[in-house]
């Protein structure tokens, strides 16, 4: 077997085979750990070699995907290596979706097995998602538990091949209504992650994560920690006051938070008096960063601080270390290295440095499609003059004569809250259902405590509740997705040919 070291010094190398390699060479020392306990690498090792090995006596291997649903757990973590171990991707449900989308993220998997926990259970209560073995990764009474369910003790997997193109996982991006769209990831472009992020953790690092593991935020931080030998630290539900607690208790030297998480932190009473002189570096993305949040952060925070800007699907990522660019605090970065961004105009065509368009990137750390979705993974692309693949970031943007990327709006009207997508056609779709509703649109508002959050404008039948509908629409979506407000106007504004003017929309509610 070869060596943790050798492994990552390779061109390629996967997470199981870096799993098994750091339990072989440090058994004892810690790996992962949840409010309920903590394991070491050998113990986590063997639990990737049970859940493998049953996964392919039941006919589980390469071709084939398992469905995980739940909050943080060291039984999840285990539950994702050891399918990877047999051969299989791992479908990551979004377990703060609805039961409905839930259901259906798990039928796009077209998984035979449904790991979940109690709070998976109590969402998909009533819902239809086909026939599938359920496996309690808590051990509860909504599926065979997952200790008398795994192979018995030393059991061992059959060897398989994995190659850079085996699919790794697939994550749900937001959870849109009725049709989710399932990102596919490989083995390739995560072990891109694991190497990129190498040097910023090691054997030494203890990172806390605190958002959830379907979330390629998370992963952003999981895999390289993992990969590199360092101890994973997860919360099952962020509060500020915890995670304070637990950074002080466990000399963290790394994490990962969304804006709203940082806002949240930096606002407690008693942030000043807890010692965080442990943080080698913090990581940000997914949602819009103040500057003068980062700033903030860099003075009372010990540690660097990095943002990362760049999308589920890949394309190009930008890096922002902000503690070696306070006057870039405005921008989301450079370009990775080895990655490459250009800027198009509405027709494709490449714009000169310094023109406002839409981002493209392209590197080694990009999707493999959506799954069941060749028509969206098309609309994804783009091809410079020479050939290349890029693919399309949807955002407005400006690149710098260094490098660096300031964003100006969504080409696409994404709203981001708290780290999370919101798509406004989903939570449109839902109000037009509404006999009360004639027309409607919806936009992200700029949110202190979220970044941002959505609001909806409608047109309403006479004697119409406004309340009424806000709670309806409510109701049917998932928590994240839940708009903030109804305004209730007498009609949208519309271009010429029909289309509702969205920024005019901003621009009122600004005003």
């Amino acid at each position: 077997m070869e060596s943790s070291e050798t492994l990552l010094a390779s061109d390629f190398a996967t997470l199981p085979a870096l799993v098994k390699a750091f339990a072989k060479e440090r058994p004892n020392d810690p790996a992962v750990a949840d409010p309920e306990g903590r394991i070491n690498w050998q113990q986590l090792d063997n639990l990737a070699d049970r859940i493998a090995a049953r996964l392919q006596q039941d006919g589980v291997g390469p071709g084939h995907a398992t469905a995980i649903a739940g909050l943080n757990s060291i039984a999840q973590v285990a539950v994702l290596i050891g399918t990877l171990r047999a051969g299989a991707i791992a479908g990551l449900i979004t377990n703060t979706a609805t039961g409905e989308q839930m259901a259906a993220m798990i039928v796009d998997s077209g998984a035979r097995h449904l790991f979940l926990d109690e709070k998976a259970a109590e969402s998909l209560t009533g819902q239809s998602y086909g026939s599938l073995d359920h496996i309690s990764m808590d051990d509860g009474a909504w599926g065979t538990p997952l200790s008398t369910w795994m192979a018995p003790e030393a059991s061992q997997p059959q060897p398989v091949d994995i190659t850079p193109e085996t699919g790794f996982n697939i994550i749900y991006s937001s959870g849109t209504t009725g049709t989710p769209k399932g990102i596919v990831h490989s083995h390739k472009m995560r072990w891109q992650h694991i190497q990129r992020g190498v040097p910023a953790y090691g054997p030494k690092a203890v990172t806390i994560l605190s958002t959830p593991l379907y979330s390629n935020t998370t992963m952003a931080s999981f895999l390289p920690t993992l990969g590199s030998g360092g101890q994973v630290v997860l919360m099952k539900k962020f509060d500020t006051l915890g995670f304070l607690q637990l950074a002080e208790r466990e000399r963290a030297t790394n994490t990962m938070l969304v804006p709203v998480q940082y806002r949240r932190i930096m606002a407690h009473p008693d942030f000043d008096s807890f010692d965080l002189s442990s943080f080698v570096m913090k990581y940000c993305t997914s949602a819009p960063f103040a500057a003068e949040l980062k700033a903030d952060i860099l003075k009372r925070w010990p540690g660097g601080l990095v943002e990362i800007y760049g999308m589920t699907e890949g394309g190009c990522a930008f890096l922002l270390e902000a503690h070696k660019y306070p006057h870039k605090l405005h921008t989301v970065g450079q370009p990775a290295p080895g990655q490459v961004a250009k800027v198009i105009d509405e027709d494709g065509n490449e714009l000169p440095p310094g023109s406002v368009g839409e981002i493209v990137g392209r590197s080694a750390a990009m999707m493999t499609g959506y799954n069941n979705r060749p028509d969206a993974t098309d609309a994804m692309k783009w091809w410079d003059a020479e050939g290349n693949l890029y693919y399309r970031h949807g955002d407005i943007g400006r690149i710098d004569e260094d490098g660096f990327l300031t964003l100006m709006d969504r080409a696409k009207d994404m709203i981001i809250s708290g780290g999370f997508n919101i798509y406004p056609s989903d939570l449109e779709a839902v109000l037009a259902k509404d006999a009360a509703v004639v027309e409607c649109a919806v936009i992200g508002a700029p949110s202190e405590e979220w970044g941002e959050t959505p609001v909806g404008f409608v047109v309403l039948r006479p004697g119409s509740d406004a309340d009424a509908v806000l709670a309806t629409a409510n109701a049917q979506v998932g928590k994240t997705q839940r708009l903030n407000r109804l305004i209730v106007v007498d009609e949208l504004p519309r271009s010429p040919i029909g289309k509702v003017l969205k920024r005019e929309l901003r621009d009122r509610l600004a005003g």
